[in-house]
């Protein structure tokens, strides 16, 4: 049941978290994931207690890049007002430079409903076409902190959480113990927080993950960031793709009038970034800004003047696994992460954070300390974000693995996939990227006609075109197998770990 915020029963509930520290929910982490669930739990009436140990502007250089289907989510849990004010630049979809050749893929045309008129087949020439938005991820963060703080059943609070508390008789989180800091003396003194449920949200390094779940973070890459200034991109308003002969994949997107991020990505161990030739730094320079548009190489030169070894993420694939509720849950990226590529994580959890405010409804999970109502909503919740997360997850990690193709047959479907686009078969795929068809039907039919394309395109390029060439068709079958053997291998694990466990 939801209370007036000025009955005294509310002024009640306010003193209990404010003095009490005691809340329905206790949030920790109040970044992407804890103020969406935050919010859309306080609109329902529930006590929020979120708790952040840093309450000033953060300094990431991923969550740049919201999709479209991850804004149609944020409105949904009404915050679609925090992309506004913080200089955010329009984005149309993407602009894929392969080998200097550029491809355009917009984001695809939609009917009245939302759905993607071409899921199945090329593109629409005219119609209405969804967008998404890059910024600053720290002015966003602190769009969403400030909804927090002025909502009427919230509490945020500065503290740094230590560890959860189970109850004495039983394995029940309660809360969590935190140290909070004395902004006049400086000194740390022990806090209490309790709720009948605990959402942890502490990011991809999070310390409570071991506590929760089996698995581990996946790295094989980082993105290394530079902030180019007034530089002039190829196409506006499109985020760029850029894949050289001898590079791995760099992004490029505006997230701000005069600012436009560059990630580059570099595998842990090659040759070209080791300390011979000149490490990270030396890879930038040497390898990868020449394959940029030349409208962006001097920005980007200028950006690594400083001599500093950029600004890194690690680009983690974390599958999601199934938790027991036992008062707490792990969520956010402490939960499941794909690969940056192409932009999804954020669109992941604002659906994530909705799905699952909808499943623990009061109207359906009256009470939060019901612990059987509370698992069933959370076994919902793990199959049916599979809609969208499998989608997302599995295309971040198999178009990575086939832009940084690093074998024959990898490249060979690498063709295969810009050969696709270029033929005008962009709006399943890019409504796909962008969280906008939440069918994963529709991924599998694409991407195995994208193998089939780039098994025929190999074809003629063994057999060639003189009339002896039907002689090495024996030798296409076989390069058929082995090519259909690498798509398989890359692309099915991910969807049975992504959308069937």
């Amino acid at each position: 049941m939801t209370v007036n915020p000025t009955t005294p029963a509310a002024d009640d509930i306010r003193r209990r978290r404010e003095q009490h520290h005691e809340a329905d929910v206790v949030v920790v982490g109040a970044g992407i994931f804890g103020c969406a669930i935050a919010y859309a739990l306080a609109n329902q009436g529930r006590s929020v207690i979120l708790l952040e140990r840093w309450m000033k502007e953060p300094n990431r250089i991923v969550g740049e890049l919201l999709q479209p289907g991850g804004i149609a989510a944020l409105k949904r849990l009404g915050l679609g007002h925090c992309v506004n004010d913080i200089d955010a630049i329009p984005c149309k979809g993407y602009n894929v430079i392969f080998n200097s050749s550029p491809t355009l893929i917009p984001y695809p045309t939609i009917d009245d409903n939302g759905d993607v008129i071409y899921a199945w087949s090329g593109s629409g020439k005219e119609g209405k076409r969804p967008e998404g938005r890059s910024f600053h991820h720290g002015k966003f963060i602190m769009q969403l902190r400030r909804s927090c703080l002025e909502h009427e059943n919230i509490t945020v609070v500065e503290t740094e959480v230590v560890k959860t508390m189970r109850g004495e008789f039983t394995d029940q989180i309660l809360g969590v113990e935190t140290r909070t800091t004395d902004k006049n003396t400086g000194e740390k003194r022990p806090d209490y927080f309790f709720g009948h449920l605990t959402i942890i949200a502490d990011g991809y390094d999070s310390k409570f993950r071991k506590q929760v779940l089996k698995s581990k973070p996946v790295v094989k890459s980082k993105f290394y960031a530079l902030e180019l200034i007034d530089t002039e991109l190829p196409r506006e308003h499109f985020g760029h793709v850029i894949i050289g002969r001898n590079t791995f994949p760099t992004l490029l997107y505006q997230i701000g009038t005069h600012e436009t991020r560059a990630l580059f990505d570099v595998p842990t161990g090659i040759p070209e970034a080791s300390p011979a030739a000149g490490g990270v730094r030396g890879y930038i320079k040497n390898v990868a800004i020449p394959a940029l548009p030349a409208s962006v190489r001097p920005a980007a030169l200028k950006a690594l003047e400083d001599g500093k070894i950029p600004q890194s993420m690690p680009n983690s694939w974390l599958p999601a696994s199934k938790q027991d509720a036992n008062g707490l849950l792990l969520l956010g990226d402490a939960f499941n992460m794909r690969h940056p590529l192409t932009g999804g994580g954020m669109t992941v959890a604002f659906n994530d954070a909705l799905l699952l405010s909808q499943l623990i409804d009061p109207s359906r999970v009256p009470n939060l300390e019901d612990s059987k109502a509370i698992n069933e909503a959370v076994s919902i919740f793990y199959w049916r974000r599979k809609n969208v997360t499998s989608i997302v997850n599995v295309l971040a990690q198999a178009l990575y693995t086939l832009f940084a193709a690093n074998d024959r047959q990898l490249r060979a479907l690498q063709i295969g996939c810009f050969e696709y686009f270029q033929r005008g078969m962009t709006d399943g795929p890019c409504g796909l990227l962008g969280g906008i068809i939440q069918r994963p039907a529709v991924l599998a039919y694409h991407f195995f006609s994208v193998a089939f394309l780039a098994l025929w395109l190999n074809a003629l390029a063994v057999m060639g075109s003189s009339p002896v060439g039907i002689l090495k068709a024996p030798l296409a079958l076989i390069d058929a197998v082995l090519i259909l053997w690498r798509a398989s291998c890359v692309f099915l694990p991910l969807v049975w770990r992504e959308g069937f466990q």
